[in-house]
């Protein structure tokens, strides 16, 4: 069976930005697995929690019935500070990603840009570095060692991506995506579900017209990077995120 790895900051995160992708892939017999290092417990809109960890508890629970809907086979939420990604330990978050990936053992994996998305928020950028270094760290023997211990052995995912967009946000700071690389087209009825599964997050309710705006502006395609592959390749348009891929 093939497997995908999502990894992403925010719950909501993986509606947002792969949500029809990663239905795409569940229709077409993927196991489809999701890591969200926060809760969110600092988002602006607060959904009626009166502390960080009451809000941490609901967008969990939001998580998971997001992760319904889109068919996740397995979804987590790490318990790293929401709008703290940037003063997180480098290594040890790297070797927490390091380990998922050499259980879950990926043939692809999606994150975001290292510019943040288009909203460039520094915790979109950290989970990008995180992402890209275990991406590259949990093939090697020499990385992590004390993982290889209990059974583990080195895993090398075949393909990472970045998730990208042809447009920016105009009232932001500036950003510069990754070029496109990767087409994918999920269809109105998976733009209907992705679009379902964000507004599972209701505490982020007032953020509802804003992402279905955007969601229909960018229509029935999902636009990817291709960052890193196993094998030395020339840069090439793909409409499958796992053209060429192997099967273990």
């Amino acid at each position: 069976m093939l497997r995908l790895l999502c990894v992403t900051a925010h719950p909501d995160d993986e509606a947002g930005g792969f949500g029809g992708s990663l239905l795409l892939s569940a229709s077409r017999g993927v196991e489809t697995h999701v890591l969200c290092l926060t809760p969110g417990q600092a988002a602006t809109h607060r959904g009626g929690a009166r502390s960080d960890e009451e809000l941490a508890a609901i967008r969990r629970q939001e998580f998971e019935a997001s992760c319904r809907v889109l068919k996740i086979a397995r979804g987590e939420v790490l318990d790293h500070p929401d709008a703290g990604l940037d003063r997180v330990d480098f290594y040890s978050a790297v070797g927490e990603l390091a380990e998922r990936i050499r259980q879950i053992r990926p043939h692809v994996m999606l994150t975001i840009g290292p510019e943040g998305a288009v909203t460039a928020h520094p915790d979109h950028s950290m989970v990008s570095l995180f992402a890209t270094m275990a991406f590259h760290w949990a093939g090697r023997s020499n990385r992590f060692a004390e993982q290889l211990k209990n059974g583990l052995t080195p895993h090398r995912t075949q393909k990472l991506y970045y998730s990208t967009s042809l447009f920016t946000l105009p009232d932001r700071q500036p950003v510069s995506p990754a070029p496109v690389t990767a087409i994918i087209e999920i269809g109105a009825e998976f733009l209907e579900a992705k679009i379902s599964a964000f507004k599972q997050h209701t505490s982020q309710s007032p953020l509802f017209q804003l992402f279905e705006a955007m969601a229909r502006k960018r229509g029935t395609r999902e636009l990817f990077h291709l960052a890193a592959t196993t094998a030395p390749r020339q840069m090439q348009m793909e409409t499958d995120l796992f053209e060429g891929v192997k099967e273990d």
